[in-house]
């Protein structure tokens, strides 16, 4: 009998980056039960994971134990002594560069994710942008576990759930902030949007993560009772469960998408300086959900963490709220008459 892989999945960050690894390792193991993964992401993304067979998470601890280089030669010879057979480079940064080279050294076959960087630069460049889909990045995903022999073929589709939510109200999610500005809705425009959404009876519940966040979002809750925020107040574990009560995410291309994506919520998706090309879209979700204006100068970058040239935002300050708002209620539309049927 042939001896039973162990495969080493190397994602050490961002939140939304590593949630939308969770898809595709769901997807290996039901393709290939009989072989074991061994996952390597900082602790608090291990919820992500929850729930996949054969699977072990390992803890990357750049600021403790893993700092610098000889942290790194430390987290070798902890991963080393799991006899992983194979190493899947999700990451492809200098840390993660670094353990494949280890690995390659005693032997150990490893295969990093091509990023597609001479592509997104062509995309998001000012002059000649050549504006046309990119891969998908749970595609490039797949790609590493095919060259290491284990082709995938993604469903790329939200499975159909009972959200066992109480009363027959909608309830929405809400992940309004992001880590750039640049992918940020202007606050102002997007409390328009909550207050008209919670005149006409949903349910809107708020996400982030900072305390800057909770303030704002306190502030959007004390004016209508359909708003609750829920910043800062619960466990991650806690946050996925209350995202599959939802029917549906209301989200900036932020890692509120994927979250939605892990728990098979459909996602309006509003974008500014980035764009649905770039690959980022979440695991099952479409791009006719996406808001956004044709401007020639988008995108601009491909992770939103580049100024606008132009000086006045306009992808996003000239993105009407009556569009947002229309197509949350055409999406929730379309999801409750499929649930029904």
């Amino acid at each position: 009998m042939a001896e039973r892989a162990k495969i080493l999945v190397i994602r050490f960050s961002s939140m939304g980056d590593v949630a939308m690894t969770a898809p595709i390792i769901k997807e290996f193991s039901a393709a290939y039960p009989l072989e074991e993964l061994v996952v390597i992401s900082r602790v608090t993304f291990e919820p992500f994971f929850d729930g996949i067979p054969n699977l072990q998470f390992l803890s990357f601890e750049p600021k403790g134990k893993h700092k610098g280089f000889f942290g790194l030669i430390k987290l070798f010879f902890e991963l080393k002594k799991c006899k992983v057979t194979k190493v899947a480079d999700l990451q492809n940064n200098l840390r993660s560069k670094v353990l494949c080279l280890f690995f390659f050294f005693v032997g150990i076959t490893t295969v990093s994710v091509d990023k597609g960087r001479s592509e997104k630069k062509r995309l998001t460049r000012k002059r000649n942008k050549e504006l046309k889909p990119l891969k998908l990045t749970v595609s490039r995903y797949a790609e590493v576990f095919e060259k290491l022999s284990y082709p995938l073929i993604l469903t790329n589709n939200l499975s159909p759930v009972n959200n066992q939510k109480p009363g027959n109200e909608q309830w929405i999610g809400v992940s309004p902030f992001a880590q750039h500005l640049q992918k940020v809705y202007p606050l102002h425009k997007m409390e328009r949007v909550l207050l008209e959404l919670a005149k006409n009876g949903f349910k809107l519940f708020i996400f982030g993560g900072s305390s800057e966040e909770a303030l704002v979002a306190v502030d959007w809750e004390s004016k209508h009772q359909n708003i609750t925020s829920l910043v800062k107040k619960m466990t991650l574990v806690e946050e996925l469960d209350f995202i599959a009560k939802l029917d549906l995410m209301l989200s900036m291309d932020s890692s509120g998408m994927h979250l939605a994506s892990l728990k098979n919520v459909p996602v309006v998706s509003v974008w500014g300086a980035t764009h649905p090309y770039a690959g980022f879209l979440g695991y099952g979700q479409s791009i006719n959900d996406a808001v956004q204006l044709d401007l020639y100068c988008r995108p601009c970058s491909v992770y939103g963490n580049v100024p606008c040239y132009r000086g006045d935002f306009a992808c996003m300050n000239n993105l009407p709220e009556q569009n947002v708002i229309n197509k949350v209620i055409d999406k929730l539309r379309d999801h409750e008459t499929a649930t029904i049927s």
